[in-house]
């Protein structure tokens, strides 16, 4: 039995499993605050979470959001294939062809309208416990994405952020 490269094997959205994107505010450097975006997947497509993590990981590489440490300024590059829409309480990050939207929290809101941008984090690191609609404790949370297992396996990138207009 022959196996193909993850590089060349063709890409399937179900190899994503459950995607999901959490939103919180905390301080950054500067002393404001910072929007953050955590966006991961549940690891629970077929083949488990070594399938999941190898296609996160083809999807963010594909789109040209390199996983490690290196920063994507999302606000200099306008062809960036990631979006994020904020609207009516929700925080929509778009990278074809997903969708991944949560309810944002207030703190989240006006931060990202005084900024004007929000910092996701999309890593590859499955996430089982980050189910959506499970209430999640800020212990928890920080656990999980300020791990350098988290990080350093997560394209980070500064989103714009952009509203509908009417």
């Amino acid at each position: 039995m022959t196996s193909t490269p993850h590089e060349t094997r063709p890409f399937r959205v179900a190899e994503l499993g459950t995607i999901s994107v959490l939103a919180w505010s905390g301080e950054a450097p500067d002393g404001a605050d910072m929007p953050y975006l955590l966006a991961y997947s549940l690891g629970d497509a077929e083949g488990g979470p070594e399938v999941t993590s190898a296609a996160v990981e083809r999807l963010l590489v594909n789109h040209g959001l390199p996983v490690g440490d290196r920063l994507v300024d999302g606000t200099t590059r306008p062809s960036l294939p990631v979006g994020l829409l904020v609207e009516a309480g929700q925080a929509v990050v778009t990278l074809p062809p997903l969708n991944a939207q949560c309810t944002a929290p207030p703190e989240w809101l006006a931060a990202v309208a005084q900024r004007g941008h929000a910092y996701l984090v999309f890593t590859t690191r499955p996430w089982p416990e980050g189910q959506p609609g499970r209430p999640l404790d800020a212990v928890e949370l920080a656990a999980f994405a300020g791990a350098d297992e988290t990080l350093n396996a997560a394209a980070h990138v500064i989103l714009p952020a952009r509203s509908l207009r009417f």
